[in-house]
């Protein structure tokens, strides 16, 4: 049985943090992100990680300096740090008090797309595969040699939340196996190839701007990686609108130009038809329930606006 210290913080990290609860293996606490306040009503939002350790009363932590725990951590003696989408790097003086080390969990396969936004990432760049890396941590951002890499195809039109939980669960399903090898000393980490290393930086709100002189299958693409947030989106009379869903269409139109009543906009090759859509504070909404009261209509140019 391995004691392990468990981080993590997004969705992506809940199915794994769960897999080795319900194992024979002993979490002795959970570090996470600190709460946040919503932007409305100053609400006090935990982490889901939080949420769930919570309940099954696991202990958690969420210093704001992870370097000052270490003192904690010296007297729990623990065997294995498991990291996954935790949102900060790990102090080199923590990373010496676990015996088999810290292992993460990284959604790429590694050395492609190290950092923050490796999902978004890869649909944005229409991949044909990614999958999941586990990895040895080491000072240097996620470039500690790994020890298994499991493989997935990306599906046609694939968004971001599917993708995330279809690769949450290849974690899951291979997170308990892995643990083990590491703790038998049944497992062999190689060194990544520098020379192949890429990054996929964090996605800032820019990112999701439609520029609608693009292919159709490049915008539809960013429409995926970036649902729900930043989504892709585009400005109209000084608002806002995000793109939730669109599928790629043969119809010709100038870039930027509602082309019909179908809701088909033209792009710099092909064109793209919007299924749902949101408006700056409202709900979602279908494309028919969406032109019923808008001012975007046939002919609206909605390019540099």
């Amino acid at each position: 049985m391995a004691k392990i210290i468990f981080f993590g913080t997004p969705e992506f990290a809940l199915p794994i943090l769960r897999k080795i609860n319900n194992s024979k293996h002993e979490i002795l606490t959970v570090y996470t992100q600190p709460p946040k306040k919503s932007l409305r009503g100053q609400k006090i939002n935990k982490t889901v990680i939080h949420e769930y350790s919570e309940k099954i009363s696991l202990s958690v932590r969420i210093p704001e300096d992870l370097a000052k725990e270490d003192n904690f951590l010296k007297k729990i003696n623990f065997d294995l740090g498991i990291v996954v989408a935790f949102g900060k790097l790990i102090p080199k003086k923590i990373l010496n008090l676990s015996k088999h080390g810290f292992i993460n969990i990284h959604a790429s396969l590694l050395p492609k797309y190290r950092g923050a936004a490796p999902i978004q990432r890869s649909l944005i760049n229409r991949d044909k595969e990614t999958g999941i890396s586990f990895m040895k941590i080491i000072e240097k951002l996620d470039a500690g040699p790994v020890c298994k890499k499991y493989k997935i195809q990306i599906n046609e039109n694939e968004n971001y939340n599917s993708l995330l939980t279809r690769l949450s669960n290849l974690g899951e399903d291979n997170v308990i196996e892995i643990i083990e090898k590491i703790i038998e000393n049944k497992i062999e980490f190689v060194d990544q190839n520098e020379n192949e290393a890429t990054y996929a930086k964090k996605i800032e709100k820019i990112d999701g701007k439609i520029d609608w002189n693009e292919s159709a299958e490049l915008i539809q693409a960013k429409i995926n990686a970036l649902n729900p947030n930043p989504g892709g989106w585009f400005v109209f009379n000084n608002e806002r609108y995000k793109i939730l869903r669109a599928d790629v269409s043969l119809r010709q139109g100038q870039p930027g130009e509602v082309i019909n009543e179908d809701f088909i906009i033209g792009c710099g090759n092909k064109s793209l038809k919007i299924i749902e859509i949101q408006r700056q504070g409202k709900k979602p909404q279908n494309f028919k329930e969406f032109l019923l009261g808008s001012k975007i209509k046939p002919g609206t140019k909605l390019s540099n606006v």
